[in-house]
């Protein structure tokens, strides 16, 4: 007999904690903030996590951390350094906002241990707060991020509103190992209950749940499409780069190569392809002897990997192997 979204009932949702709660155990990923109990290495790899692949992050997060080593470290850092080592893993508002709540901490003299406490810390919301309380402190509140919404969602067969999840996620929740539990179910919707082609045939909680297969699936909004151009130009080791303004919506204060507004009639010297948010871009790299560009800055590559260069930008020097191998 299928879950239901209001009242489960105690011997259920103690199998229920038990099969998810065992499959954990045997089958999670080993990951670099796996097992981390300092408040400050959750709270960094769950602010990470938001909007970056897995992958990414499990490269860039040690990285981060040696640079970073602790929150009094983090807070004392110039913001173009931050930035800088955040560079490649996107939504830099995120890095301005961890840096803001290390200030924050620091300030206090003590990392807050509740959720309440840590949700009044700046950029921290409620699924943050609730997974560094549950994680590195065992406060019994749960986590709903998309890949448990997808869980309950199918688990009671029927679209939960949001503060619906957040109840049923309360109700199921293992009062005794909160941090494993709610990571126990960001995993499932990871590993198993994938949104496209959910792997029934391998859920540990298979016999509670009823939905089999994806169910409907939402009609997505088109990706649009966009062209954009960048001069490269180089003169004695060095590369100018152009500074987008502090009133940017997106990536404001970071260093970029300069745009150009059409392209020149010489073929281009690198061609590629990025994302961001919902927009795919062609990117046209074309060579140039150096303009007169506001906010320029003519930077040693030698010294590049230190920048806050854009996602883009070190993307593209990388692809024309002019940025040093970086240490780490």
């Amino acid at each position: 007999m299928p879950l239901s979204a209001r009242s489960f009932g105690e011997k259920r949702i103690r199998q229920f904690r038990r099969q998810l709660l065992g499959w954990f155990s045997r089958e999670q990923r080993r990951l670099p903030w796996r097992g981390e109990s300092d408040p400050y290495y959750i709270l960094v790899s769950e602010v990470m996590l938001q909007q970056t692949r897995v992958a990414v992050v499990k490269d860039r997060y040690p990285k981060f951390l040696r640079r970073f080593p602790s929150v009094e470290r983090l807070a004392r850092a110039r913001e173009q350094t931050v930035l800088a080592a955040w560079s490649g893993l996107g939504y830099y508002r995120r890095a301005r906002a961890l840096q803001a709540a290390a200030k924050e901490i620091a300030r206090l003299g003590r990392f807050p241990q509740t959720q309440a406490q840590l949700a009044e810390l700046p950029g921290v919301g409620r699924y943050t707060a609730s997974a560094v309380a549950s994680i590195a402190f065992d406060e019994p509140v749960p986590v709903v991020d998309g890949n448990v919404q997808r869980v309950l969602r199918r688990l009671v067969k029927r679209e939960l509103l949001n503060q619906e999840c957040w109840q049923t996620a309360a109700e199921l929740l293992d009062a005794g190992r909160p941090g494993d539990f709610n990571q126990a179910m960001m995993e499932l919707g990871a590993l198993v209950c994938l949104p496209t082609r959910p792997l029934c045939e391998e859920c540990p909680v298979a016999s509670a749940c009823a939905s089999r297969g994806p169910g409907e699936r939402r009609k997505q909004s088109p990706r649009r499409k966009a062209v954009l151009n960048f001069a490269l130009a180089r003169r004695n080791g060095s590369v100018l780069l152009a500074q987008r303004p502090s009133s940017s919506s997106l990536m404001p204060l970071m260093w970029e190569l300069p745009t150009l507004a059409a392209p020149p009639e010489t073929g281009p010297t690198l061609k590629l392809r990025h994302s961001i948010t919902t927009t795919d871009y062609d990117v046209f790299v074309f060579a140039d002897r150096g303009r007169q560009v506001a906010g320029g800055r003519w930077l040693p590559l030698r010294s590049a990997e230190r920048m806050a260069l854009t996602g883009l930008a070190r993307k593209i020097l990388n692809r024309l192997e002019l940025l040093p191998s970086p240490a780490g």
